[in-house]
């Protein structure tokens, strides 16, 4: 008697940010669907908060109530399905509980965790009771955090400020609760920007690059958090994501670096390698 082979149903590789909203398109959400469009994923979103915003600076946020949070979350795993999730600004802390719950409710995977604080302008983009429950609450539930060092700063009450640092700055946060820290080094100065990858077991990986020389950098923690959540997405396992969305923005700010939009910090050129939509077969 044979045994029936399920007949695999054919879909595209399923990334939900859920993050606040640029209205100038350079960070955020808008950064987070042009990520995820150019490396070949199918995009959706939970907006937290909408803010007015430019390459200049923040002029306004507006919170999105928790309730319709959760309800955006629910409406889209419940029908479409995830595959991995990118989380950036939570500005406060019943949003940050209603991400967790969520992440509970469902079994969210591959959860990359950006904690955004501050925007490349230096507007603060959260309050500062949530520190305290992002931590308690999300890091445990996290794959991947990515703080830069002004984040990293906030975390662990104390600056980081030269590279020999990172190692155990990284230690630190894992033992705030994450299992695994992406350090982002790029605000030290140097020609070289080198960011490091704590995974669990307590190996590490530094990860060094040339420094471009650019005005644009508006977004690009935005943008570095959702190609990894991309890569997890598309099937790589976590070292091998952080090395390919690497490369994917570093392509990114090079091919806008000489680019003027706006009379700020511009964006990076999302789109300079599109990818076309990637078709898996799912068996379940």
């Amino acid at each position: 008697m044979t045994q029936d082979v399920p007949t695999p149903q054919r879909r595209y590789a399923r990334v939900l940010s859920i993050a606040g909203s640029d209205s100038g398109g350079g960070a955020g959400i808008q950064a987070d669907l042009k990520t995820f469009s150019a490396l070949g994923c199918y995009g959706m979103t939970a907006i937290t908060a909408i803010t007015a915003q430019n390459t200049c600076g923040v002029h306004a946020i507006h919170g999105v109530p928790p309730d319709i949070l959760r309800a955006q979350i629910d409406a889209v795993v419940e029908d479409i399905g995830v595959d991995a999730v990118k989380i950036g600004m939570l500005h406060a802390p019943e949003v940050v509980q209603v991400v967790a719950d969520a992440i509970r409710r469902h079994n969210l995977p591959n959860v990359v965790l950006d904690p955004v604080m501050v925007a490349t302008s230096g507007d603060r983009l959260i309050a500062e009771d949530t520190v305290g429950t992002l931590v308690r609450e999300l890091f445990p539930l996290a794959a991947l955090v990515t703080p830069n060092l002004d984040e990293a700063g906030w975390l662990l009450g104390r600056q980081v400020t030269h590279e020999d640092e990172l190692a155990a700055a990284a230690q630190e946060l894992l033992a705030l609760g994450a299992r695994a820290v992406l350090l982002k080094g790029g605000h030290l100065p140097g020609e070289r920007v080198v960011d490091l990858l704590a995974l669990p077991g307590g190996a590490q990986h530094r990860l060094a690059s040339q420094r471009i020389a650019t005005h644009n950098g508006h977004g690009t923690g935005c943008t570095l958090s959702s190609a990894i959540a991309a890569q997890l997405a598309l099937g790589l396992d976590l070292a091998a994501a952080v090395q390919a969305a690497r490369r994917y923005i570093l392509g990114a700010i090079a091919a806008g670096a000489d680019v003027r939009t706006g009379r700020g910090h511009g964006p990076l050129n999302h789109g300079y390698a599109p990818v076309a939509q990637v078709v898996l077969n799912d068996y379940s």
